[in-house]
């Protein structure tokens, strides 16, 4: 799929922040679409030298960002991803402190090229799997400061690694500041839910993306995603608990605010059909300085089907 508008990786920096001068600027609603391309530099550098002293490409950098002409704080962002192009490779990582099995895996850094050919990615010798590409960072600019774009993950965006952000779906943020600023960044091949090991297949793509606007409130305090048949609501807390809280409420909230539910039907559709996950595990709050790794709450998500809606 050729894109209307395309973004070279070059434009790639870590962090949001509304400092940021954007790289193009597109009216919401057209079906304009921007192919934001992305990189995998810093894994072909650990490949290279197994140290992380020696990386000079940044982690996770975001390309873009793109002003949206008419985004105003209190408007949602509505970024609908038409496809993700890949290129011939991913990789499979292991860093030291990183990952749910940190504790088992040999120390040092482990880096693995894993070939892509007619669409199926080779993670080993004898394991091929067909790829699912997602978006593991996309996000907005926020009020004030900038955001990082390794962890922790925002209300804005940024971070999330959650597979749900795939062709076919609709990523919903909160803006903040005049233009919205989107940007994009961190592709994965596959990656299964939760990213075990920190560091999925990633792997260099083109991510194809329109946009358009809900002006006015109710305003997003979390991303939202919509597939064909669901919704989605990404939870953000410490301790988890929080985080499952925050997500089940934006989930009744859309039901009883949006949808006209009683609080009785809604807490009694939740409880039978609104399935709930953990999703990437970049977290939700500030890691520890020394530990840059280490995620410090979680990101969940929350499902409502379409089904059982009005009209569904």
């Amino acid at each position: 799929m050729t894109p209307d508008h395309f973004l070279p990786n070059t434009l790639g920096r870590p962090g949001f922040s509304a400092d940021r001068e954007p790289v193009l600027t597109v009216r919401p609603g057209t079906g304009e679409t921007i192919g934001f391309e992305t990189t995998d530099a810093v894994y072909a550098e650990l490949d290279q030298h197994h140290d992380l002293e020696r990386l000079r490409a940044p982690i996770n950098p975001v390309t873009g960002p793109v002003f949206v002409e008419g985004a105003e704080p209190g408007d949602t962002l509505a970024a609908t991803i038409h496809d993700i192009e890949l290129t011939t490779h991913g990789w499979s990582v292991s860093l030291p402190g990183s990952g749910a099995l940190q504790h088992v895996m040999p120390e040092g850094v482990f880096a693995r090229r894993c070939p892509i050919e007619g669409g199926v990615v080779h993670v080993t010798d004898r394991h091929a799997f067909p790829v699912r590409p997602m978006i593991g960072c996309i996000g907005v600019a926020p009020a004030s400061g900038e955001h990082s774009t390794i962890m922790p993950a925002y209300p804005e965006g940024g971070n999330m690694d959650v597979t749900e952000a795939r062709p076919g779906s609709t990523v919903y943020l909160p803006v903040r500041v005049p233009g919205a600023l989107l940007s994009i960044g961190d592709v994965h091949a596959l990656m299964a839910e939760g990213e075990s090991s920190f560091v999925a297949i990633e792997a260099q793509g083109t991510a194809i993306v329109s946009v358009d606007l809900v002006r006015g409130g109710p305003e997003l305090r979390a991303p939202r995603i919509e597939t064909a048949d669901e919704w989605l609501f990404v939870g953000l807390g410490d301790p988890v608990q929080e985080s499952v809280r925050r997500g089940y409420e934006d989930a009744f909230a859309f039901l009883v605010g949006t949808h006209g539910f009683t609080a009785e039907d809604a807490y009694a559709v939740l409880s039978a059909v609104g399935d709930s996950k953990l999703g990437g595990p970049t977290g939700s709050g500030d890691p520890h300085p020394l530990h840059p790794f280490a995620a410090v709450g979680a990101v969940t998500l929350h499902r409502v089907p379409k089904a059982v809606l009005p009209g569904g």
